[in-house]
Order: structure tokens, then C-alpha cells, then sequence
């Protein structure tokens, strides 16, 4: 079970929040706090997991106080104002709710925060084996106790969450330890691009490119991934080579 704390200057945004932990089993709430002070120091007094944070507060926005921690819990930042979701991701958040949240979205959020949990527990090394000089298109990872073959043509991006990756795929999903340098460094670049720190994306999935965000459709609906500072131009100039 994961402990959890709930960050937010707006009563309601807080009732609303608690009434949705209280729905999963997953989690514990132990502390809510009204803003960034009383966040700092519920961290002191308890061994949270996860806290959910609004960006937008009094005296000390969610993103400065995320900034000021050595050694922060699982992040959740939630807001009213979708233009905070570049700075989120530049600091390793896990996810993004932007208000009104709706159940459904932060069940998701919780579903992702209890796998990063559980893989962080796990004590298997990582394990990659990739067969590329030969010029075959899959590579095995350890998954599950077991290696796992992967396919390029089924991924659609690659997500690194600290110590691990999910591998999205067409149908499915692949969850293993590993870093996001070991896995850039081995696969084709004319088949996928690093666009942030915690994204490599299929080249061939792409739908769409708006802004600094990413388009790729997942099985149900679009999901969009940013695209981080230092890896724009090297995404853009492969784009325009490509550009009718």
C-alpha cells in the first residue's frame, strides 16, 4: 500500500482527491496539506510514496518545492492550467491531472505509480539482449522473470520512470529494469528518437507533431509526449528531411 499526501491550496480540490483514495485500496492517505510548507513537513514526519501536488499556490508553487527536495516521493502535480505540463516532465513527475480530474484519469495515474513501486522492489538485475549487427528487428528484454521478445514494428514508445522502462507496444505493454541511455544507445535511430529524457518514440508512429508535444496513437486515444529542450532540433531536422 502506498502513502500518500495531497498538496493543494483549494479545499475542494483536496475533498476531491481524498474521496478518490479513499476508492483505492492501493493507496493510504496521510497528511493533507494546504500548501508547500505543510508538505515539507509531512514529508519529515512520514515515509510517503506519492504525493499529489497542485503547481499553483501561495508562497511556493508545486514545481519550486519539487525543486527543493533532495530526495522526493512519486509526483503527481495537478493543476487547472495544461501550459505547466513541459515543466512537470523536465522534473520526472509521474504524471500530469489537469483539473477537473476525473476518476477514470486518476486511477490511471495510481495504476502507474503502483507499477513504479513494485518494479523498484523487484531484485532481479536488468537484462538486455539485442541482436542488432545481424540485421534482425527485435531484441529480448528480462520481464517477469523471463526474456521477453520485442519487436520494433510493435513499439510505440518507450517510457523511463528512474531505474525502469515501459515499453509501450500495439498491444500491450513491457515492463523492465533498465535505463533509457542503454536502451537510445542500441536501438536504429532511423527507427526511433529520444524526444525527452523519459521518452523514445517510434519514428513510424507518430501522428502528429503540435508545439512541443508529440502525438502517437495508442490503442483507445492519441497520447501525446513532450518533447524535451535538448532533443527538439535533432527531431525537427529529422522531420524536415521527411517533409513534403
Amino acid at each position: 500500500m502506498l502513502k500518500v499526501i495531497i498538496v493543494d491550496d483549494e479545499p475542494l480540490a483536496l475533498d476531491v482527491l481524498e474521496t478518490y483514495i479513499s476508492k483505492m485500496s492501493q493507496l493510504v492517505l496521510v497528511q493533507r496539506c494546504s500548501n508547500a510548507l505543510e508538505a515539507n513537513e509531512a514529508l519529515k514526519t512520514h515515509d510517503v510514496d506519492l504525493m499529489f501536488l497542485d503547481i499553483q499556490m501561495p508562497q511556493l508553487t508545486g514545481v519550486d518545492f519539487v525543486k527543493t527536495l533532495s530526495n522526493p516521493p512519486m509526483v503527481v502535480f495537478t493543476t487547472a492550467f495544461p501550459n505547466y505540463a513541459i515543466q512537470g516532465f523536465e522534473l520526472n513527475a509521474l504524471d500530469y491531472l489537469l483539473k477537473p480530474i476525473s476518476l477514470d484519469r486518476f486511477m490511471k495515474a495510481v495504476n502507474k505509480a503502483v507499477e513504479q513501486s513494485e518494479l523498484a522492489h523487484q531484485d532481479h538485475a536488468p537484462v538486455i539482449q539485442t541482436v542488432l549487427n545481424d540485421g534482425l528487428d527485435f531484441f529480448f528484454v528480462k520481464a517477469d522473470k523471463k526474456l521477453v521478445k520485442v519487436n520494433f514494428e510493435d513499439i510505440l514508445y518507450i517510457e523511463g520512470l528512474k531505474d525502469y522502462v515501459i515499453i509501450r507496444l500495439l498491444n500491450g505493454r513491457v515492463i523492465t529494469l533498465q535505463t533509457m541511455k542503454s536502451l537510445e544507445d542500441r536501438l536504429p535511430r532511423t527507427r526511433f528518437r529520444r524526444i525527452h529524457r523519459s521518452y523514445i518514440v517510434a519514428v513510424d508512429k507518430i501522428m502528429a507533431i503540435e508545439g512541443n508535444m508529440v502525438e502517437v496513437q495508442e490503442k483507445e486515444r492519441p497520447k501525446l509526449l513532450p518533447i524535451g529542450k535538448n532533443y527538439r532540433d535533432d527531431l525537427l531536422e529529422m522531420i524536415e528531411k521527411n517533409r513534403l
